[in-house]
């Protein structure tokens, strides 16, 4: 099977090929993406093998991106090396009272949580790494504030290379900071924001030969559309009338509509579910392009901010590959703010389930989406949620005791709280603080 680089740009479309070091055209310098000219493939008969890889115990079938290999076939798996560690593999979670809470009937998560490194960029870090190897590179960076840096450092420790970690100095979360300290990575604080970070990274990689994993490698992408593969597979290839992404640097909704559209082309589905990606009010470039009245230009927030770090990203690198995506769907984007994803966020906990402060902005957007109309509530939603609990404990701590602020420093009320009581060591007491708490959910 073929496979090359294509500039995404209609006035271009430049190829290239797939074993070349590229992040964007050398010819206009739009985004790039991997294709395969030409791949045709029996839907129903790779619908039972995927399903029979299930159970299988070798490495490339127990990892619920390489399971899907027919539709990433950059790689000849007799000559090249894989780095994974069995991503995917994400489970699809019921969430009434969340459902409740946005005026839906029902409302499925996607949880991406449950990865290796506890987010969704595993999914689409063992595509990237793995080029890396076929490559040769011995190093590996990205620019991240907090989930990319786990992922990258983890699949390269895996896979051998060094991880060089690049991240803005201060208003980081040490639960991500952690991981990547954990496996290994050389981690520079610098004192810029991402977009200006991933400028001097991209001149340092090329200048050094190391290999860049950010969301602007093409390959990531790749990874990433698998998680649309997976949820399909798991709703019996049902499609759902809309899924629903938080956006930051929008390499999410960009793999997840090629992906869909490919499985449309390809004869897996019959239509395409409408893509919303919920940004944070005060990073939220791409809703404010969606819904100017001209689009005439793209304008990045230069001092984008949220406490949900995932999604601080005023200049996202995949915005013209998000809309594309977006648009072809019939979908839209929407904005939240820190009060109401905190109480999303809140929300989704009393359903036991945890995420991180980005994932609960699927939520808040739906709740305004459906409020407004655009969504309906019957309507088959599959809301991704894109980081573990545990990436950000320090929120979750803050939120429940009432001391959570935006950055601004404005307090975000704690209308869901469940702050911790002190009790004297006194059964009798703590009986009756029992008995007064029944039914209260407190």
């Amino acid at each position: 099977m073929s496979a090359q680089l294509t500039c995404i740009a209609d006035a271009c479309g430049a190829s290239f090929p797939i074993n070349q070091v590229l992040y964007s055209c050398p010819q206009c310098g739009s985004l790039l993406a991997a294709e395969y000219p030409g791949l045709t493939l029996n839907p129903a008969a790779l619908k039972r093998t995927w399903r029979e890889r299930r159970m299988s115990n070798a490495a490339l079938d127990q990892s619920g991106v390489w399971r899907y290999r027919e539709l990433i076939p950059f790689l000849d798996f007799e000559q090249h090396k894989v780095a994974t560690l069995r991503e995917g593999n994400t489970p699809l979670l019921a969430a009434q009272q969340a459902a409740h809470y946005a005026g839906l009937d029902v409302l499925t998560f996607k949880h991406q949580g449950f990865n290796p490194t506890g987010s969704f960029k595993d999914n689409g870090m063992t595509c990237g790494a793995s080029q890396g190897l076929r490559l040769g590179m011995r190093r590996v960076a990205c620019v991240s504030t907090g989930n990319t840096s786990a992922s990258m450092a983890a699949y390269a420790a895996a896979a051998g290379m060094t991880p060089v970690i690049f991240l803005p100095n201060g208003n980081i979360s040490f639960g991500k900071l952690a991981q990547a300290l954990e496996y290994g990575a050389k981690t520079f604080q610098v004192e810029a924001n991402f977009d200006q970070i991933l400028a001097l990274v991209r001149t340092l990689a090329e200048r050094l030969g190391i290999y860049l994993l950010n969301s602007i490698n093409p390959f990531r992408i790749e990874g990433q559309k698998t998680i649309m593969v997976e949820m399909l597979d798991q709703r019996d290839w049902r499609v759902p009338d809309w899924v629903v992404v938080p956006g930051g640097n929008l390499g999410n909704v960009s793999a997840f509509g090629k992906g869909l559209r490919e499985l449309l082309a390809l004869g897996f589905i019959d239509r395409l579910p409408k893509l919303a990606v919920i940004q944070a009010a005060g990073s939220a470039p791409l809703y404010e392009y969606f819904h100017s009245a001209t689009r005439d230009q793209f304008r990045a927030v230069p001092h984008p901010e949220t406490l949900a770090t995932a999604i601080r990203i005023g200049d996202p690198v995949s915005w013209p590959k998000a809309m594309h995506e977006i648009t072809t769907s019939g979908g839209t984007v929407e904005r939240v703010t820190e009060q109401e994803i905190a109480d999303a966020k809140a929300v989704i906990g009393r359903c036991g389930i945890g995420c991180e402060p980005a994932s609960a902005a699927t939520l808040a957007g739906l709740k305004k989406l459906v409020a407004a109309g655009t969504v309906k509530p019957g309507d088959d939603v599959v809301a991704v949620l894109t980081g573990n609990v545990l990436k950000d404990p320090d929120y979750i701590y803050r939120y429940h005791t009432g001391q959570l602020k935006t950055p601004s420093g404005a307090a975000i009320e704690s209308r869901f709280g469940n702050a911790p009581r002190v009790v004297p060591n006194n059964a009798e007491r703590i009986a009756a603080i029992l008995e007064e708490t029944a039914g209260t959910g407190r």
